[in-house]
């Protein structure tokens, strides 16, 4: 699933505005002090509503990867791939550790034919530094469908 040419790609294209530097072997990170962060997405990692039981909620055959980056000045850009799910109808950033349900604090564009990138503004230069830097950990992205509107995949960041 990660082909490191095709996400360097994304990423120096969506760069070419937000200061990405790309090396030649892959990713470098961002020009302006930022730092990539990643996950793995899985349909076994969303979490049940309540928190408390530990039937797979999202999509049992669904994965991917998700590459969450800032360019600083609160600039949170990402690179989405997903696999073996029904079409993508949102994707958000959360604010949550792994195994607990969070607020979304980002919209991101849906991967609506398995993948999708692009920057945004959050507005909070502390928030994009948490998110790619200081505790990714505590952050993950969901990529929703219809048949699974809670959340088809999760990726933790930090991984």
């Amino acid at each position: 699933m990660k082909n490191p040419t095709r996400i360097a790609a994304s990423i120096a294209a969506i760069g070419l505005t937000a200061g990405v530097a790309v090396s030649s072997i892959g990713i470098a990170g961002a020009a302006h002090g930022g730092a990539l962060t990643e996950g793995s997405f899985s349909g076994r990692a969303e979490v049940a509503a309540d928190a408390t039981n530990n039937r797979i909620v999202g999509d049992p055959n669904g994965r991917g990867n998700a590459y969450v980056f800032s360019t600083g000045e609160g600039i949170v850009c990402y690179v989405l791939e997903v696999d073996k799910i029904e079409p993508a109808t949102a994707a958000h950033i959360h604010a949550a550790p792994t195994g607990a349900n969070g607020p979304v604090v980002v919209a991101l564009s849906p991967p609506t034919t398995g993948t999708s990138a692009g920057c945004v503004d959050t507005g909070d230069a502390e928030l994009a530094a948490d998110i790619t830097l200081n505790s990714p950990g505590d952050y993950y992205v969901n990529v929703h469908n219809t048949t699974y509107p809670g959340g088809a995949v999760r990726a933790q960041l930090g991984g």
